[in-house]
Parts: C-alpha cells; structure tokens; sequence
C-alpha cells in the first residue's frame, strides 16, 4: 500500500499539469483509500509530498475529479497539523468558489473540507471569512431549506456543521452569521426537519453557539425558536438529547420575551413532568435532570410576566406544585422551591398573599432543617425568599409574630458570607418601622456583638455594608436608649462614624440618622467613643464637601448641633472653623438646608 502511495503522489504531481481525467482519478483513488488505512500517516505523507499545492489548481467546477480532490482535503483536514498547511496552499478560496456550483456531490465534499479546515483553527476561519465562503452557505440553507429529499438533508447537515466549526466561540464570527440572518433559517430548518436526527443535532449546536450571544436572543425573539424546542422536547426519550436541548434553552430563557414564549408554549408542563419522574431516582442521568429541569424553572419566573403568567393569583396549578417541592426530601428541589418562592415574591401583591397563605411557616421548616451542618445554598435561597416577602409593610407585623427573626436567628453563627449577607437583608427588613422588634433585637447581646464583628469583614463588602445598616436601623426604628447602651458597649459607635463616609448616600444618611439619635439620648455613654472615631472631623469634612448631597449637609448640622451638649466634643466644634462652612450654607440652593443652616449657625454663635 505505502509503495502504491508514493506511486500514486509521485504520478499525481506529474499528471497534474498535463493529463487524462482517468489516470488522475486513479491516483486519488489511491489516497483515499491509503487515507481510510491510515488518515494520520497517509495525511503526513501527503503534507511533505508538495501535492496540496497542486491540489489548488484540480479544484476547478469543470473537472470530474473535483469532488475526489475535496473530499482528500476533508479527510487530511481531519487531522490539526494539516489545517494550517491547507490554507497556507491556497486551497481555501478554490473550495469557496466551487460553493457556487450546481452538483451535489462536489457541494457536499467542498462544505466537509472547509468544515474541517475551520475547526479550532484562527487562520482556516480568517481564510474562509476573507474569501465570503459564510454567506453563500447560509444562501444555500435558505434554498435548500424546505427539501427534505435524503441528498438535500445531508447537504444542509455539511452545510450547518460548516457554519459551526467556522463561528464556534469566536464572537465575531457569530455576530457576523447572526446580521447575515442565519438565526431564522436555522429555526425554520429545525421545523421542518424535526425527524432527521443529524440536521436537528447540528442546528441545536448551532443554536448553542449563537445564544449566548445577547444579540442574538433578539433575532430568536421574533422567531417561533420557543415553540419548535418545546415540540421537539416533548418527542425525547433519551437523556443525552434532552440535554442538548437544555443547553439551548437555559441561555435563550434569559430573555424575558422568550421567557414567555416558552411559558405559553408549555415548557413548564414538560419541566413539571421531568421533576416529577427524577424526583426520587438515585440515576446519575435523573439526578442532573432534575437539576437542570428545576434551574430551568426557577429562570422562567425571574421574568416579570412569565413569573405573573404562572403565580396566577396564587391559584396557578404551577405555583401550587412548586410549594411542594419545598418540603421535599430532596436539597435540589427544596433550592429550587425557595428559589421560585423568592422569584413570586418580587411584587407586594404576590408577597401579601403567600403571606396570608401559609408560605413563611414552610419556609421556617425548610430552615430548621438545614441549621445544623445544612446546605449553604438552600438556607441562602429560603432566606432570600423571607427578605422579598418581609418588603410589603403589612407583612412584618405577622412574620415577626410568627417567629420569622428567631429562625433567622439560629443562622448567626454561620461562616458563610451568602448566608450572613441574606440573614442581616432579612432582620433589617422585618425590623422596619418596627419599634417593638427592633428594640428586641438591639438589646440582644450576642447579635450586636456579631454585627459589630462583621463591619469589620473588609472581604467581603456586601456583608460589612449590611452589618453597618442593621445596626443603623435597630437605633432609628427603636429610639431605645437600651438599644444604644448595647450598642455602645459592643463597640458599635466607630463603625457608624465610619458609615457616615460611605460612597452610597442612602447609607450616609441612614447612619448620621443613628448618630445623631444616639447624641439625643447617650451623648454622656458615647462621647468618648465619638470621640475617638472623630465624628467632629468627619462632619467637618461632609460639609466643606461641595459633593456632599443636600440630605447629608442637613443631617450633619442637626448633628452638629446635638454634640453641643457634649463639653469634649463642644471644644473639637470650637477648634475646627465650623461657622465659617455653616454661614456658606445659608445661601444653599436647598431651602430645608439653608434653613438648618441658619438655625445651626445661631447655635454655634450662641455657644462659642
């Protein structure tokens, strides 16, 4: 065999110039059939022969060689070393011209060389996107799309994995197929060819590839993609193609419009339906179906209308089966329930009515079960869900009362900081306009003590900056001197100074708010600690502070004005040029701080 190769190379390169249809197509014969042998070794010999070069010039739509040349190239293009070489030998603008002819065959060979050239490979896809080779591909989907002949299909199966190999994880490329319109046709070809197993397989890669792209979730929108995935779902039986139809819809369902394309075309029965039968099956196939089934789910409600399309009021068949996931003994389907709660919860009228039925008691159950050594990422959504649903004022009275802050409270020793951002989101909202509660909770000991310890998680900034507002909030909502007294004596007080420099202004506010409490009723247990985290300094700063906002100038005065009353601090006041700023003020475009202004500059007149 390997002396009739060389026979056959020496020949080829010979004849090439000047010979007869029948020798050449004797010498190919040959390497194809040394290729079927041996693809790797056959390819080497073939590379260091020269012979690609001459390659280029037997490509031509007149010769009846020319889908034997193409389909050696497809074949020596099989193997990586062989790619670079095809393109550096020019075969890549020959093969996209003979994309223009009419025969089948020479087609079908020509769309597998240049498949197999661009796979993984930069220069094969420059080469073909220099020579225009994308857009008459797609050209031919378009008019082959509606002929469900056997030669047709296996055309536009070459042609779709053409189209793959070219674009795969090359954002250029994809967007450059996605304005050449190739995202309707794809769609239209899955419609049609919903029973040719290898098209449907190629256009749902395809669609893997292009729907991570956000531009491409737009051209999706306006195609009926939603409706023919569903159908083509619902014909599954085996695992391996669900899941190929999975990885299409989970970046596709992150648009809210195909969101609920997908509701009304009913994914949700179907992904109801996969939950139902995996629930309690060990099968490792099962157990990721289910996950990826649920996940899905939990996706479709974070869309507005799809999420409203399902709650129904709270008597959508949907909504009632998802509450029965949450007592389930399975972790994934008890995330993916709290997670779907915490998704229903995003308006007050859905909060009021979970409220009102019963769904803080099943979250409570679900907690209890996980305090001990539990699954972080289930007590981070069930907390999630009782955050969303304590929002609406009239629901913190009743989840106060039915426990909710003592269950959240079992989770404060916890370590996890998803877990601790979620448990203080969830105190500082129950807490609320709350005076009772929140007076309860300033005075417990070892919660302040636990919040003044995480203001100092500098590493984690969304749990220090939710530490900062509850212990803000337990001061503003109690006004309990108890409350400050606690505060003050677990080292609270420095960590509110610190907040009152934050870049958020909402935080500003809500901890000069705090302060200016705490000097109303604790000047003489604080002043020290005031003191120390030199407050004097800081409000000086806040108003020279042309960025200030109006709220934190005003705030700050009235401030100002409760340290007076305070001999150590009244000195800092008299040492720093605090009139000087003050009487700019009055002039403030805002009446309510130039008002203050005015009211604190009298004070300081009156007190220097």
């Amino acid at each position: 065999m390997a002396d009739n190769l060389t026979d056959a190379l020496k020949k080829l390169k010979i004849t090439a110039v000047d010979s007869t249809a029948d020798s050449l197509e004797g010498c190919l014969d040959c390497l194809l059939q040394a290729l079927a042998q041996n693809n790797t070794e056959t390819s080497d010999k073939i590379q260091k022969s020269g012979i690609l070069q001459v390659f280029a010039s037997l490509l031509t739509p007149q010769s009846s060689c020319t889908a034997k040349v193409a389909n050696i190239i497809a074949e020596v293009a099989k193997n990586e070393f062989m790619r670079n070489p095809c393109v550096d030998a020019g075969l890549i603008p020959p093969l996209v011209q003979l994309l223009n002819c009419k025969d089948q065959e020479v087609l079908l060979q020509t769309g597998r060389a240049l498949g197999n050239i661009c796979y993984d490979s930069h220069e094969g896809r420059s080469a073909v996107d220099h020579a225009g080779g994308a857009e008459i591909v797609i050209d031919h989907l378009r008019s082959l799309c509606s002929k469900t002949d056997p030669a047709s299909e296996k055309l536009l199966t070459v042609f779709c994995g053409m189209l793959m190999n070219y674009s795969n994880e090359n954002d250029t490329l994809q967007s450059q197929l996605i304005n050449m319109g190739v995202i309707p046709t794809l769609v239209k070809l899955l419609g049609i060819h919903c029973q040719n197993s290898a098209l449907t397989e190629m256009c749902l890669v395809a669609f893997g590839n292009l729907a991570e792209l956000e531009s491409s979730k737009e051209q999706f929108a306006y195609t009926n993609i939603a409706e023919e995935l569903v159908k083509l779902f619902k014909k599954q039986i085996e695992h391996d193609k669900k899941e190929m139809i999975f990885e299409v819809l989970a970046p596709l369902a992150e648009n809210d419009i195909i969101k609920l394309q997908l509701v009304e075309a009913g994914l949700v029965e179907c992904l109801l339906e996969i939950v139902q039968k995996t629930v309690d099956s060990d099968k490792e196939d099962d157990i990721a179906e289910l996950k990826t089934a649920s996940d899905l789910m939990v996706l479709l409600l974070l869309g507005d209308e799809s999420m409203q399309k399902l709650f129904e009021g709270g008597k959508g068949s949907v909504f009632q089966r998802v509450l029965l996931w949450i007592p389930s003994n399975s972790h994934q389907l008890q995330l993916a329930g709290a997670l779907a709660i915490a998704n229903f919860a995003r308006n007050d009228g859905n909060c009021i009515h979970m409220v009102d039925n019963g769904i803080v008691q099943k979250l409570m159950d679900l907690l209890d079960r996980h305090v001990e050594d539990g699954n972080v990422t289930v007590q981070h959504a069930a907390l999630s869900a009782l955050r969303n649903l304590a929002i609406p004022v009239v629901n913190k009275a009743k989840m106060l009362s039915a426990g909710v802050a003592e269950a959240v409270l079992k989770f404060l020793k916890s370590e996890m900081p998803p877990v601790q951002f979620k448990l203080l989101g969830t105190l500082r909202m129950l807490i609320d306009a709350q005076a009772e509660a929140a007076e309860q909770l300033g005075k417990n000991v070892k919660l302040v003590e636990r919040l003044v310890e995480w203001c100092e998680a500098k590493d984690h900034a969304g749990v220090m900056g939710e530490s900062n507002r509850l212990l803000s909030a337990l001061i503003r909502h109690s006004k309990s001197k108890d409350v400050i007294r606690t505060i003050i004596q677990s080292g609270g007080i420095k960590h509110l100074v610190t907040m009152a420099t934050s870049e958020h202004v909402i935080m500003q506010n809500e901890a000069l708010v705090a302060l200016a409490l705490i000097a109303a009723l604790e000047l003489a247990t604080a002043e020290k600690d005031l003191e120390s985290a030199q407050l004097v300094q800081i409000l000086h700063r806040l108003l020279s502070d042309e960025r200030s906002a109006p709220e934190i100038k005003y705030n700050s005065m009235v401030l100002i004005c409760a340290l007076m009353g305070s001999e150590l601090l009244h000195k800092e006041v008299q040492s720093l040029a605090f009139l000087d700023v003050v009487s700019k003020l009055r002039s403030h475009e805002n009446k309510t701080v130039a008002q203050q202004a005015s009211l604190t500059e009298q004070r300081l007149a009156v007190e220097s």
